[in-house]
């Protein structure tokens, strides 16, 4: 058998679908967890390499199927489907690791104002803070917050007003600002999101140019008049 023939492009596309699955689930794992782990933040940018991931996976199974029966339409659909997927990941990948600190700041900050109090006290509790960057704005303002004690430590045995959720101009605070605590969190994520998106969608570039290869090869076990 020589390489590059029907035999070698068929299996070379039937593993190379089944990396995709697997990269669709690093993909989703990744993103997934870099969403979960900035809780506020409107991670646009992430929640849709996730849906790409999704749609890795399907595509992948349809490139299974199609390379195993040699099915025309299926292979076909593969391709363009597979191309405009790369064209959305790489875009999508691309534009999370060019945002610059003030736009990820600017995500967390739209996060928190549309955030409800439940989710703001989950991440006072999860990142030990209190308030988003001005802890002493009662919970009634965008950017305000709920009361801080019983939910984060560093409240635990104090009675500040940031600590008690009521509106001062005491500065002084037992605790830091969840944007400080989050920050690191929300930077890992796109930057992790964007280089393992980059990264895999220049493989999808391979899939398309062996799916046109082996759609146009004919199968030696097929009627050898039947035009392919």
């Amino acid at each position: 058998m020589v390489c590059g023939g029907f035999s070698c492009s068929k299996n070379a596309l039937i593993v190379l679908n089944f990396i995709y699955i697997l990269v669709a689930f690093i993909l989703i794992g990744v993103a997934a967890y870099g969403r979960a782990a900035a809780v506020v933040t409107s991670l646009t940018l992430v929640g849709s390499l996730i849906a790409c991931g999704v749609l890795l996976f399907l595509i992948s199974l349809i490139g299974l199927i199609g390379a195993a029966k040699h099915h025309q339409v299926m292979l076909f659909f593969y391709m363009i489907i597979l191309f405009l997927l790369f064209l959305l990941q790489f875009a999508l990948a691309c534009a999370c690791l060019a945002v610059n600190a003030d736009q990820k700041d600017a995500l967390a900050e739209q996060g928190w104002k549309l955030a409800s109090d439940e989710t703001r006290n989950d991440v006072q509790r999860q990142f030990d803070c209190c308030g988003f960057q001005n802890r002493n704005l009662p919970s009634n303002q965008s950017l305000g917050h709920p009361k801080c004690q019983g939910v984060a430590k560093c409240c635990e045995n104090d009675s500040s007003p940031c600590c008690t959720g009521q509106p001062s101009q005491d500065a002084n605070c037992p605790c830091d600002p969840c944007l400080e605590k989050m920050r690191p969190v929300i930077y890992n994520a796109f930057s992790a999101t964007g280089g393992v998106g980059l990264f895999f969608s220049l493989t999808e570039i391979i899939g398309v140019w062996i799916t046109i290869r082996f759609r146009n090869q004919k199968d030696p076990s097929a009627n050898p008049s039947a035009f392919l």
